[in-house]
């Protein structure tokens, strides 16, 4: 036979926590945050009537994009800052070290002069921010 004369009882001994469901705990708390959490967007403080276009393609890759946008006033915006004409280099200087494969996304009023679109796109161009998107609206076919 065993003896068990030799091992004393704890009296101390306080049970402890059970780990058995923080899996599912974390899991919810991660399914809860991920649920609620806004991603950001831009506030446009340029107001801007795009032009339409025939054809047109869908472009979904939101992580390398800055949005430049041009008003109907000329005034231009560059993520959620207005800037002058002379600052969009400066502007993409910076976002360009940041993100070095940026794609421009560009929103023009379809009013806006060309001299000032070709004066953006030549401060682009300075800055070495080449990938640049043109936003249009498409463009309804008449049905006859």
């Amino acid at each position: 036979m065993i003896s068990f004369a030799g091992k004393q009882k704890r009296k101390d001994s306080k049970p402890g926590i059970p780990l058995a469901s923080m899996p599912d705990i974390i899991f919810i708390l991660l399914l809860f945050f991920m649920v609620s959490t806004v991603l950001k967007e831009i506030d446009v403080k340029v107001e801007y009537d795009l032009p339409e276009a025939i054809t047109s393609e869908k472009f979904d890759n939101r992580r390398l994009n800055a949005w430049l946008y041009i008003g109907r006033d000329g005034r231009i915006q560059i993520n959620d800052m207005v800037v002058s004409k002379e600052n969009v280099r400066e502007k993409f200087e910076v976002i360009r070290s940041r993100m070095n494969n940026v794609i421009v996304q560009m929103r023009v009023d379809k009013n806006v002069p060309m001299a000032l679109v070709e004066s953006v796109q030549l401060e682009l161009r300075k800055a070495n921010c080449l990938r640049v998107n043109y936003i249009s609206s498409q463009k309804q076919k008449d049905e006859k």
